[in-house]
């Protein structure tokens, strides 16, 4: 099968049972803007270029499986850490001598892994 050309990342959605907790996690937490939702169905929220859609358990006719990751970048990691709480991370890396970024994950209210990777050097300095 052919690639498809030119594709690129528009959005990630996430399906939760518990849509009201989980939109003011995304709101609050994460501080996402919500760009339109459907309180009985699903909330968008703007992130960067893209956008994360929350849609509540059950209410498509073509259901995903669950796992997920979501990926943001931070300009510096320690201060959104602090931020929200380091008592919420389960797992982290300083930034390796190869270059990888540091990074800590942590879940939303369903145990969806949200990984935060700091942005390199040269990323923060463009803001």
């Amino acid at each position: 099968m052919p690639a498809i050309p030119n594709a690129r990342l528009i959005g990630v959605e996430l399906y939760f049972d518990d849509l009201p907790k989980s939109r003011r996690f995304y709101a609050e937490t994460l501080g996402l803007a919500c760009l339109d939702e459907d309180k009985s169905r699903y909330a968008r929220f703007g992130a960067g270029p893209a956008f994360v859609c929350l849609e509540r358990k059950g209410v498509e006719s073509y259901p995903s499986r669950d796992k997920a990751v979501l990926f943001f970048e931070v300009p510096d990691l320690t201060a959104a850490l602090n931020s929200m709480g380091r008592e919420r991370i389960l797992e982290m890396a300083p930034r390796s001598e190869d270059g990888r970024p540091a990074w800590a994950v942590f879940h939303d209210p369903e145990g969806h892994n949200i990984i935060l990777l700091e942005a390199t050097p040269e990323k923060s300095d463009r803001k």
